[in-house]
């Protein structure tokens, strides 16, 4: 079980607790609008009203605990970066920032977050990507080399095995696991033989991969 902490209950923030809670992980929120934080205390693991700006706040939560930090402030740009900043300060093992624009984005990269999301902009991506081949089926962005797929298998592949075709080295890509009937199965035996009505679960450099995806 893994432990987070999300700054800013916005809708953002609201549904990312939700899910984080649903996935089976605690979860304690602060927020300073106290009708916002009441939404969640049914919900969070803990709850606590407070100024995600205010460094004492912070300390006192002990952010280093958290396997990771989500900063969600949507409507004050200034006090995202100012908690992003604190955060590092204080010890976050891994903060997860929240932005609009493209400038935003690089800011917080700047002063010490490790990931940034922009909601807007990850949906985009997710939706061009699989909407322009019929055999990607779902899409997620590692780093703006490297993501995950959900493919059909390469017909090339059909009927050889995993160990055949040496597909780390001649791809760049690593299986992780077969998608049937609805179901994902790790693939760990090297003797598996390709099907046709399979998907398969990727991981690698995006280029290759929509290459191994192209239509036909």
């Amino acid at each position: 079980m893994k432990s987070f902490l999300v700054l800013g209950l916005g809708r953002f923030g609201y549904h990312l607790t939700r899910e984080l809670v649903a996935l089976g992980n605690e979860v304690m929120v602060l927020d300073r609008d106290e009708d916002r934080v009441s939404q969640l205390s049914g919900i969070a693991t803990a709850t606590c009203i407070g100024d995600c700006q205010d460094e004492q706040v912070l300390r006192s939560l002990g952010v280093d605990n958290f396997n990771a930090c989500f900063v969600c402030v949507s409507d004050d740009f200034q006090c995202s970066l100012e908690t992003t900043a604190i955060l590092q300060e204080l010890g976050a093992k891994y903060v997860v920032s929240r932005a609009d624009r493209e400038k935003q984005i690089r800011f917080l990269l700047k002063i010490g977050a490790d990931y940034v999301v922009n909601a807007e902009m990850d949906t985009a991506k997710r939706i061009a990507t699989s909407f322009s081949s019929t055999k990607v089926f779902d899409y997620f962005e590692l780093s703006p080399q490297y993501a995950v797929f959900e493919i059909t298998t390469p017909v090339p592949w059909v009927g050889h095995a995993v160990k055949e075709l040496d597909i780390r080295s001649k791809y760049n890509i690593n299986i992780l696991g077969i998608k049937f009937h609805g179901e994902i199965v790790p693939l760990l035996d090297p003797n598996y033989v390709f099907q046709d009505d399979t998907h398969l679960i990727i991981a690698g450099d995006k280029a290759t991969s929509l290459a191994l995806a192209k239509d036909d």
